[in-house]
């Protein structure tokens, strides 16, 4: 940790900057303590000889690998009743919030962002449902009175009117969707940055209410909204640059290019977003500018980008699925109730729903959000949490902030 910030925890106090990377061996001064500890504890020496040898036997030479009598209080027996053979092996990890502080694995990660979901119900449910009532109300309204119908793609049309058809569809999704990206884009500000000093509260085990958490990340919006807004203009440039050449030969080969070059540029999209993934946690934990964040999160991810993308993966995958199956029995009782919704679910023309079913499946999508959200952010926020335990030993400065026994700040 010689060039990265300390644990900055909202809450606590910002790291000294003092080394606290590698777990090395104790000091010499906590060695003569925890020695000392332990012989004081132990009966007399004379107590703990073995059992005397029987006439005609010698004294039984101690066990191989173990340390004989004469080495002092540590390899003597143990007390009546006690079992100290667990001493020898690692001591478990300090838990003192929802996770436990050390290397985590891929089932932690999940738990420890569904054990905040519980351990802070109202403070995340309260922020998620307002947000998602929020945001879902404005997604309706645009749906009835904004979004215009799809143009009609010809399936007879040549390869360069297949491409202005393709660019005509595109324009017209994009400004369909602008509202409502937008709109999800508040929505995700507000339960980034909330949610991130929740889950920063929660792995030290300290309470959190609503208004704490937003007092907290009300002066990081700024900042983070900057990076939201930069990730997708970034991803659409790579697209737009993938696609660009294809588009300007303008024939049958230059519609193959495009296609080519469309599926290289989401692969590069994919790998910078895994790439920046970590970033939001990093300015919000760190109080990281835009810049710095990214270039945080790339030296976070360096050497682990698989990893961050199969968790990243799974986390969207059961969200997903989560999101489906609330998702799924509202659109079917939508449909029943609002008989002309029907026809407009199947053919696209979103303006021709009706208000019994955007108000139902609204129900439905508020419900999914309000379960979704949470684990989205907490598994972002842990995973940059993880990472920074594996590279820069960050489970001693959160013992520490903890106030864990064992761990107290040098000097104090």
């Amino acid at each position: 940790m010689n060039d990265s910030p300390g644990w900055a925890s909202p809450g606590s106090a910002p790291s000294d900057g003092e080394d606290s990377g590698t777990p090395g061996q104790p000091e010499p001064s906590d060695r003569a303590r925890a020695s000392s500890q332990w012989s004081r504890n132990q009966p007399p020496a004379g107590q703990w000889s073995p059992p005397a040898a029987t006439p005609g036997q010698g004294t039984p030479p101690p066990p191989p690998g173990r340390p004989g009598p004469q080495q002092g209080s540590w390899g003597q027996p143990p007390a009546p009743g006690g079992n100290w053979n667990s001493g020898w092996g690692p001591a478990p990890a300090a838990k003192p919030g929802v996770i436990p502080l050390r290397p985590l694995g891929v089932g932690e990660i999940l738990d420890g962002a569904v054990s905040t979901m519980r351990a802070h119900w109202r403070t995340v449910l309260g922020l998620t449902i307002t947000v998602a009532v929020i945001t879902q109300i404005a997604d309706i309204l645009v749906q009835r009175y904004l979004l215009p119908d799809p143009p009609e793609i010809d399936p007879n049309a040549t390869g360069t009117e297949a491409i202005d058809q393709a660019f005509d569809s595109l324009r017209s999704s994009l400004l369909s969707l602008l509202p409502i990206g937008v709109l999800a884009l508040i929505g995700t500000l507000f339960v980034t940055a909330v949610l991130t000093v929740v889950i920063s509260r929660s792995v030290l085990g300290r309470p959190v209410t609503l208004r704490e958490a937003w007092a907290e990340a009300r002066p990081r919006l700024l900042p983070l909204l900057g990076l939201l807004v930069l990730l997708p203009l970034m991803a659409g440039a790579v697209v737009g640059i993938g696609i660009l050449p294809g588009a300007l030969i303008g024939s049958d080969a230059g519609a193959a290019l495009a296609g080519l070059g469309g599926l290289a540029a989401v692969v590069v999209v994919i790998w910078l977003l895994v790439q920046f993934s970590l970033a939001a946690p990093a300015l919000m934990l760190e109080r990281q500018g835009l810049v710095k964040s990214l270039r945080r999160s790339a030296k976070l991810v360096r050497g682990a980008w698989w990893r961050i993308f199969g968790i990243t993966l799974l986390t969207l995958l059961l969200t997903f699925i989560v999101s489906m199956i609330i998702a799924i029995p509202f659109t079917v009782i939508g449909t029943l109730v609002d008989d002309g919704s029907a026809g407009s679910l199947f053919s696209g023309a979103s303006s021709d729903f009706g208000w019994p079913f955007l108000i139902i499946t609204g129900i439905g999508a508020v419900i999914g959000s309000a379960i979704t959200y949470p684990i989205s952010a907490g598994v972002a926020a842990l995973l940059y949490i993880d990472q920074r335990i594996r590279r820069e030993a960050l489970d001693l400065d959160l013992a520490r902030a903890a106030n864990l026994p064992g761990h107290e700040t040098p000097g104090s």
